[in-house]
Order: C-alpha cells, then structure tokens, then sequence
C-alpha cells in the first residue's frame, strides 16, 4: 500500500503533467498509478495541498498548484498562528494535547494540520485545547524534535 506523502507527491505530479478538469479524471490517474482513493480522501488532499481552479476562459477550470510564493506566506501565517496561540504540550499514549490561549485552539489546530508535521494524523480543536493524535510509532521526543524542526522558537 502506498503511503501518504506518495499520493500528494502523485497528485502534484498529475496536476503539473495534465490539464486535471475534475476529481474523476485525477482520481483515474491515480488508479492508474496503483493508487486506491476514494472521492472524500482526495477532496481532503486537494485542500490540504491548496489546488485551485483556473478558469479555461470556454466555460471550464482546471486544477493548479499555488505557487512557491504563496506556499511560503501560507507557512508563514501558519508558524505565525501556532507561535502566537501556543502555550505547551502534554502526552497520553499517542495524544499530545496542547494548550493554547482562548479562542487560539482552532488557528492552533489548523497550522498544526497543515505544517507538514509526518507524526500528526490529525487534530480536534476546542476553545483553548488541541487534541493532536500521533502515528501509534511516534515517540514523544521525536515528535517534540519534529515540532521544534518545523517550528523554531516555540519552547517545545
């Protein structure tokens, strides 16, 4: 089976290589290339990857990667947002929960998700709280070395 980070370096490929009008077509390629995604995963990975649509000027759009511009202030808001609302981080088995100040949980939560941290499965977010669910293999340190990679400064 075909991890993750593969299928978002397949989507990009595809996007880049061929005029991508729908989520159909992408989703053939995909198959094509061995991959098994279903409709809701990939909506998902286009939103997490930040695809766009272009209008083709006849009626249609077609999908497009942002650019290196973009991706870069997109990051740069997200570090800033997890900086500004972080306060520490705590584990339980393959939970970390962090603390964040109120009403930061959600920006918190959404810079956590897209920061391209491996180790994160996913976030829930409350009011001054994240929940962050860990891959079953990842260590606290590890995940504390990854965060601290990502984002420099934070006091992890």
């Amino acid at each position: 089976m075909k991890d993750r980070a593969e299928r978002l370096r397949a989507i990009r490929r595809n996007i880049r290589e061929h005029r991508i009008t729908s989520q159909e077509l992408l989703l053939n390629y995909l198959k094509d290339e061995g991959y098994s995604v279903t409709q809701a995963t990939l909506s998902r990975d286009l939103k997490l990857l930040k695809v766009g649509k272009v209008s083709e000027g006849t009626g249609g759009y077609y999908y497009t990667l942002p650019s290196e511009e973009q991706m870069r202030e997109s990051e740069m808001n997200y570090l800033h947002d997890l900086r500004r609302g972080f306060i520490s981080v705590e584990f339980s088995g393959n939970l970390a929960i962090v603390r964040t100040v109120t009403g930061h949980a959600d920006t918190v939560g959404i810079a956590l998700d897209n920061l391209g941290i491996e180790d994160i499965l996913g976030t829930v977010a409350g009011d001054d709280t994240v929940l962050v669910v860990l891959r079953e293999d990842t260590t606290r340190e590890h995940f504390l070395r990854d965060l601290d990679d990502r984002v420099p400064h934070l006091g992890v």
